[in-house]
Order: structure tokens, then sequence, then C-alpha cells
């Protein structure tokens, strides 16, 4: 399927021109999504809340989400070759370009990662940010639509090093069939392999890409590596990039402590608490 992002699983509203669009490809990114919606809602934007999801999550699991406004789209997996499938699937990308840094959950399928660019599809919108499931909005960001295409943060959360690469995980884009149409064509080039697969096409793609303030995807591994970029006061959102905050006693948890117990509290009340009560890196978890 290529004209089309997918059926959508109940009637839009009017678009509103600017939308945060996210990627549900199971129950577990359906909860991430959730989540994220509350917190989109309780900063009182004013753009849509789009989800796209693959045709694998019944409707059952996203109730929830439709309860919360957020437009369902239904999308494919991209037409790509056999071979390009094959060289994406979850072990081949695992084993060639293994996580050393932190471990991905059970349930994260590279292939799935592409399904991202179906955003370029959605072109009753003039601009869009993407936000991955996994991450929480601290604060009113719709700002970001002003930004040009393609905006997105660096992928900091070790050293300074990271400043050179983006992290897909939170970025802006001008949806257009003839920018998907390229995407197409690129993406399944003869032995195209992408180590972090949309992210590492994404930055190929856009070489130019301007780059957002850390806080706007700021990655929760900077909590205990780089504790002296952490400002309650600034950053607008926090992405639980590898463990996820609903898993159960993941690897780093007691570590991140502080962190999911402020997922947890606005997966319980749909708000958020006071950010200046909460604990500064060192001082709890």
């Amino acid at each position: 399927m290529t004209g089309r992002p997918g059926a959508e699983t109940r009637a839009a509203p009017p678009p509103a021109g600017r939308a945060f669009v996210t990627l549900v490809t199971n129950a577990d990114y359906a909860l991430g999504a959730k989540v994220l919606a509350q917190s989109l809602r309780f900063t009182a934007t004013s753009a849509d809340i789009v989800i796209l999801h693959t045709g694998g999550v019944d409707a059952t699991t996203l109730a929830p989400l439709e309860a919360l406004e957020c437009r369902l789209v239904e999308v494919d997996h991209l037409p790509l070759s056999d071979a390009f499938n094959a060289r994406h699937a979850r072990k081949a990308v695992h084993g060639a370009a293994p996580f050393a840094k932190g471990r991905k959950p059970d349930f994260h399928t590279p292939l799935d990662n592409f399904c991202k660019l179906r955003l370029w599809q959605l072109e009753e919108y003039n601009a869009c940010v993407f936000i991955d499931a996994d991450a929480l909005v601290l604060r009113n960001i719709d700002r970001l639509f002003d930004y040009p295409e393609f905006s997105a943060a660096p992928n900091v959360y070790e050293g300074l090093a990271d400043f050179h690469r983006l992290n897909s995980g939170v970025f802006v884009a001008k949806p257009s069939a003839k920018t998907f149409g390229r995407m197409l064509e690129r993406l399944d080039e003869p032995d195209a392999f992408w180590r972090r697969t949309d992210q590492s096409f994404l930055e190929t793609f856009f070489p130019d890409w301007h780059g957002l303030p850390v806080f706007m995807n700021m990655l929760q591994y900077v909590w205990f590596n780089l504790p002296e970029l952490w400002d309650w006061n600034s950053i607008s959102i926090l992405h639980y990039q590898y463990e996820k905050p609903w898993e159960e006693n993941h690897p780093k948890a007691e570590r991140l402590r502080p962190l999911i117990e402020l997922w947890n509290f606005v997966h319980r009340n749909g708000k958020l608490p006071d950010l200046s009560t909460l604990p500064r890196p060192g001082s709890a978890g």
C-alpha cells in the first residue's frame, strides 16, 4: 500500500492543520501511547493527536486512545522487498548491530519502526510532530510546529559525541506524498542496511537536519550518565529509550526509579505532578 496511510477506525474530526503523531504496533506501545496522549492533553495542546497503528492491534487495545479523542489511522508495513525485510528482521538487526548500552524489550520489532514514515502521507496536515509512544510531554510544545523540516534533537545520553547523531523519537516533518515516494526509493536501494532502522535512514535522508534542543527529547539515560544536563524546568519531552517504564523489574529500574514513578503517576492520574517537587539526579533512586 503506497497511496494512503490506511483506513481510519473512527470518523476524523476536521483537521487542525497540525498533529502530534505516534506509532502503535502492539499492546505495549498502545499503553505507552495512552500515557503520552494523557500528557499531551494535560498541556492543553490545540493540535490533533494521531495514532498510526498496524492491523495487529485490536479494537479493545485501541479503545483507551479513542476515549482520549485521538484520531486512529491504520497503516500497513511499507512495500519493501523481501531481501530488505530479511536484512531488517529482529534477529538480523540485533545480530549485526547489537544494542550495547541498553536492552530492547522482547516486543521490539525493527521492521515496525519504518511505519513511522507513513507520517509523510498525512497530507491533510501542514505540519506534524512525531513522538515515540515511550515518551511523556511535560509542558506545552505546540511551538515545535513552527520548526522546519527536518528537525530532531541529538541522540544525547552518554557524552558529547552523541551530539553528532539524531534521535528519531521526536521530529518535525511536513507531510508530502512526493517526499514519501522519494523515501521509499532511497530506503530499499540494493543491499541497503539501516543499522538503527528509521533513525539511521532519516539521518541519511535529511543530512542537514535542524537540531532541536536536547530538552525536546531528553533521553532517560541522561539521568545517570549526564546528570548535569538534567533540569526539570527545561525538559519538555522525556523519552524512555531502551527499557520501558511499564516493564516489571527491568535491569535499570532502580537507577531510573524517579522517572518510572513519574510515568506511573501520569498513567494513574491522567495528569502531571508538580514538576518542582521531583527529585534531582543523585538525590533519589
